[in-house]
């Protein structure tokens, strides 16, 4: 949380955190619109790039490049977005990855 000078704005910081969070519940209760956001979804439910490529692979689907899926596909997607992923979406996804390079392992 940011630093405050008085209550009225600790309020208003509280406040705006709380809309901030409704508005990612309702991103997060949507189903996913496209095969990418489907990735982007698995990627947020177990935070690992890793986890994700190997279900992405189970699905039989592979990269741009027609190779088997990566982790760095992955990453790359998170990174670059892609239009049919919605920008709710990818900001969560962006989020938790910051979170997780600069702390380790959030969970």
């Amino acid at each position: 949380m940011k630093p405050y000078s008085d209550i009225a704005e600790l309020i208003e910081t509280l406040e705006s955190e709380i809309k901030l969070r409704t508005e990612q519940i309702a991103t997060l209760k949507e189903a996913p619109q496209s095969f990418n956001e489907q990735v982007i979804f698995k990627y947020i439910d177990t935070c690992s790039t890793g986890k994700t490529k190997d279900f992405v692979r189970s699905l039989g689907v592979k990269s741009e490049r027609g190779s088997l899926f990566s982790s760095g596909d992955v990453s790359k997607l998170i990174k670059s977005g892609a239009d049919d992923i919605s920008p709710e979406l990818l900001a969560i996804a962006r989020k938790m990855a910051s979170m997780k390079n600069k702390n380790g392992n959030h969970r």
